[in-house]
């Protein structure tokens, strides 16, 4: 299976013209997608006191500051956006872009902006109830003249949602590794998966269940998309390797060992055999996460050396 190549770039602690420097260089260096996160402090967490911008307003400079990658967010928090306030976004954006997003949803996680902005954070299962809800009324804003829909988390009674997105259907993919939820999600109503900083073998262990669930739904596993996240760590020398991995461990703190199997470490030739892993691993795009500063002479790198190994 080919695999296709993504950045996906942290909003945080950033000026804004740099934020547009990466977003262009992706979109002329053979990316095929860039994507942005939804959240209002910085990620990994930290103290609340770094800056981030709002996704949807940021997702909209992106879509005016590219003309040929597939963009999107991975993902927007439905535990703070309101699905018909955010398909209408969406719309807006898919048109901004001329017909270029994927709308990646999920149930959220950050429980320090919740509780700091005074929004509800339940427990994981109702969260995921919201999702499961959000993303049917956003399919129906988006396909339907007019939506009406009881449920436990949102109604809609008689709703439109008008112009309709360029794109029919516009791609709603859902974000996350949960086996019992998440995934069944996917299957149901999703038509890419997105699976953020695991290893090739969970990647692989996690596309099975998904196969699974998908079986039950009687849906074709084949006609969601998978991919995944990876945390960018290369180093265009053996020297310079070991410097980003010890910014990794820093960035990371005690969460490193957890997540290094879900990072590209190395140099070009180390990371090009680990995305060989993730690609026979059913992945058919690999997006390297970014945080600032970027490493531009790594970036130019792995544009050079790394995704023409793969084309």
């Amino acid at each position: 299976m080919p695999i296709s190549f993504g950045v996906h770039v942290g909003q945080q602690n950033c000026p804004f013209h740099e934020l547009q420097r990466v977003w262009q260089f992706a979109d002329g260096s053979g990316f095929d997608w860039i994507s942005v996160w939804d959240h209002f402090y910085e990620s990994p967490p930290q103290d609340g006191n770094g800056e981030a911008f709002e996704a949807v307003a940021i997702l909209t400079a992106l879509a005016m500051s590219t003309t040929r990658a597939r963009i999107g967010c991975l993902v927007f928090c439905m535990g703070y956006r309101h699905p018909a306030v955010l398909a209408n976004a969406a719309v807006t954006i898919d048109h901004v872009s001329n017909g270029r997003l994927n709308l990646g949803l999920g149930a959220g996680w950050h429980e320090m902006e919740y509780r700091d902005y005074g929004i509800p954070f339940p427990p994981a299962r109702v969260r995921l109830d919201m999702l499961e809800e959000g993303v049917q009324v956003i399919r129906s804003l988006l396909t339907q003249d007019r939506t009406t829909f009881q449920g436990t988390h949102y109604q809609l009674h008689n709703a439109a949602c008008y112009p309709k997105p360029l794109q029919s259907p516009l791609p709603i993919w859902i974000g996350g590794v949960g086996e019992k939820r998440t995934l069944r999600i996917a299957a149901r109503y999703a038509d890419g998966w997105n699976a953020p900083y695991i290893s090739p073998e969970q990647f692989r262990q996690k596309s099975q269940v998904l196969d699974r669930w998908c079986e039950q739904e009687g849906r074709d596993p084949s006609t969601i998309l998978r991919t995944v996240n990876v945390s960018f760590h290369m180093g265009t020398s053996e020297a310079e390797a070991q410097r980003e991995r010890d910014r990794a461990r820093q960035q990371w703190g005690e969460a490193f060992s957890e997540r290094e199997g879900g990072m590209l470490l190395g140099t070009p030739a180390q990371v090009i055999d680990r995305i060989g892993a993730y690609q026979e691993a059913g992945a058919a795009r690999l997006n390297i996460a970014l945080r600032a500063p970027f490493n531009w002479e790594a970036l130019q790198a792995y544009s050079e050396e790394v995704i023409p190994a793969f084309r």
